[in-house]
């Protein structure tokens, strides 16, 4: 992450990346007339910096479908790194300190040298693809962004360490959110799983189930309770990391998730240290039958306050047209109540369209007469042919008028003269369409056999 281009970056171009990440609120891939109206610079101006943001891969163009721009992970960190520096949060990026499957990690520090940790969270990572299916993010939908989605797991994080961190959990102190970067207090030591000997791993595995049993005695099960996210110092103490994939004690899978954790604390003291924890400490490992029976109601705070309101605001937004299942059956019965109300308005007007499809069909068989008539009259001479043409415009006018007093016989009694008249109308302008087809057909006709008199008339001369 070389944050040195921050430096250089115009306020115009800031607009315009800032412009493409709220077009891809409703757009995967932002049109260019977008992004300008959106910007608002000066004519011209928006192409400028769309190229400077290309030169530093911060957007990415794309005119598969049509020409339009997206925002890029590295210029979603920028976005965030900017709005954090605005806030006088952080003043400097430094070194990474971790990689995950959905993060990256690094070291940052504010203007009085205080340092902190700063996690951007990388979720649709060829190696978390599925996290659509693991995590409930989306709450059941399809459509997705993963960049919406990193924004998601970092304002549940910063949510889940704060409320935590009120209650005396042992979790690095929540700082500020912005995006899908989380900055927290830099935890000291190291992760537990780079620890190669421990002088007596008992008190920590012990200390770590307490952590498990006082969670679940709260609500929550952390679903990820293992040995990566476990900081450990020299002083053998512990503090718990990354929240995003927790979930309430009343889950359905709650029980399963809960003694998978417990399980894999007591795998890895086993398999590093020679640990038997079911031995040693039996007393201390949590079962899910002491737990169940206390009701935590930290899951339900942040859950009713949608692991903050600002959180649950995004949430909203982007599962507004799910809706409760009472709101869309009745929904349902008005709609099905004004289809009912429609068909009886237009029962009436179906009557009367009933007698105009007679006169169509009417109108159709006399259009077949005429082209059978006008096949079976093609044989003969010039002669012949001017009096076919006679007789077909003598068919179409007569056909045109019986069409009419058809009509007028058939509606009259129960259509408004004026529809009459309009069906009248119609039939005299397809009877006009259809003598002038007749005529170009038959300037056609005529063409090609002077043509073919004159082709015969240049081979007889050269034969001569």
């Amino acid at each position: 992450l070389d944050v040195n281009v921050l430096r250089y970056l115009e306020k115009d171009a800031w607009r315009v990346l800032t412009a493409v990440e709220q077009g891809m609120k409703n757009h995967e891939i932002v049109p260019v007339p977008l992004v300008e109206s959106i910007a608002g610079l000066k004519h011209g101006g928006t192409h400028k910096q769309i190229r400077e943001l290309l030169k530093h891969k911060l957007v990415h163009h794309d005119n598969s479908k049509y020409d339009g721009y997206r925002l890029t992970p590295l210029g979603y960190d920028f976005l965030a790194i900017k709005a954090l520096c605005n806030r006088g949060v952080i003043a400097s990026v430094g070194r990474k300190i971790g990689v995950g499957k959905e993060s990256d990690v690094f070291e940052v520090a504010d203007d009085e040298g205080n340092l902190f940790a700063m996690k951007l969270h990388r979720l649709g990572r060829t190696s978390f693809r599925a996290v659509k299916n693991k995590r409930d993010y989306l709450q059941g939908r399809t459509q997705f962004n993963w960049l919406y989605l990193s924004r998601l797991a970092a304002i549940k994080e910063y949510a889940f360490m704060k409320a935590l961190g009120e209650h005396g959990f042992p979790v690095p102190q929540a700082v500020e959110c912005n995006r899908h970067a989380v900055v927290m207090d830099l935890v000291p030591g190291f992760p537990l799983v780079q620890v190669k000997k421990m002088g007596n791993p008992g008190p920590v595995c012990s200390n770590l189930f307490d952590i498990l049993r006082s969670l679940a005695e709260h609500g929550l099960v952390h679903c990820d309770f293992n040995e990566f996210n476990v900081m450990i110092d020299e002083d053998e103490t512990v503090t718990v990391i990354d929240f995003p994939q927790m979930v309430s004690t009343s889950h359905f899978n709650a029980q399963e998730l809960f003694e998978r954790d417990v399980a894999s604390l007591c795998r890895f003291f086993l398999r590093r240290y020679d640990f038997r924890a079911d031995e040693e400490i039996a007393h201390k490992i949590p079962t899910w039958a002491d737990v169940a029976a206390n009701e935590g109601t930290l899951d339900v705070e942040l859950r009713a306050s949608g692991f903050t309101e600002k959180a649950q605001e995004a949430l909203d937004q982007y599962l507004a047209e799910r809706g409760d299942g009472d709101e869309e059956d009745g929904e349902e019965e008005e709609e099905e109540e004004e289809e009912e109300e429609e068909e009886a308005s237009t029962s009436e007007e179906d009557e009367g369209s009933d007698e105009a499809d007679e006169v169509g069909a009417l109108n159709a068989d006399l259009g077949r007469e005429l082209v059978l008539g006008r096949r079976g009259g093609g044989e003969g001479g010039e002669g012949a042919e001017e009096e076919d043409q006679e007789e077909t415009r003598t068919a179409v006018t007569s056909s045109a008028w019986g069409a009419s007093r058809l009509a007028s016989s058939v509606v009259g009694s129960e259509l408004s003269r004026e529809r009459v008249d309009q069906i009248k109308e119609r039939v005299a302008k397809q009877a006009q369409r259809a003598l002038a087809r007749e005529k170009s057909s038959v300037r056609r006709n005529n063409t090609t056999k002077d043509r073919c008199g004159r082709k015969q008339g240049n081979k007889a001369a050269l034969s001569n």
